[in-house]
């Protein structure tokens, strides 16, 4: 089953300091399942690896070593948002617009979302979007 993929959890497995049962199971899980995430995931990313070499935490080496490792995985990037619906969750649940955009595309595609954001959990359970990792 697809499940949309957010940078907290993509970004825990570039660091061996920040890893997390939920996102070893989305890395388990996207081996096999579809993995869906708003465009913006795409920059969000790449901002956490730039930021994380500027504070020495990674070498451009490393960089380009995940963001290859990372492409092989096949995440599908959506460019088609509801902005209403983004802009209703980011309201609601006092989101930054970039968090409801990844809540949004979980709505709207029916599926998991695979996050490490609190703020982002605690939003998709009021709205019943299954978290992975969490038991049903």
């Amino acid at each position: 089953m697809p499940f949309v993929l957010d940078a907290s959890v993509t970004a825990s497995w570039a660091f061996r300091d920040e890893q997390h049962p939920h996102a070893d199971l989305a890395l388990e899980r996207i081996r096999a399942d579809q993995a869906l995430a708003p465009s913006l995931w795409w920059f969000e990313v790449r901002n956490i690896l730039i930021v994380s070499e500027r504070r020495k935490r990674l070498r451009e080496a490393e960089t380009a070593a995940f963001l290859r490792d990372l492409a092989t995985l096949g995440v599908d990037l959506d460019l088609a948002p509801e902005t209403n619906e983004v802009l209703r969750l980011a309201r609601t649940h006092h989101l930054s617009v970039y968090d409801a955009a990844y809540l949004e595309l979980a709505l709207r595609k029916n599926t998991p979302l695979a996050t490490l954001d609190t703020d982002l959990v605690r939003a998709a359970r009021i709205e019943s979007v299954h978290i992975v990792g969490e038991t049903v």
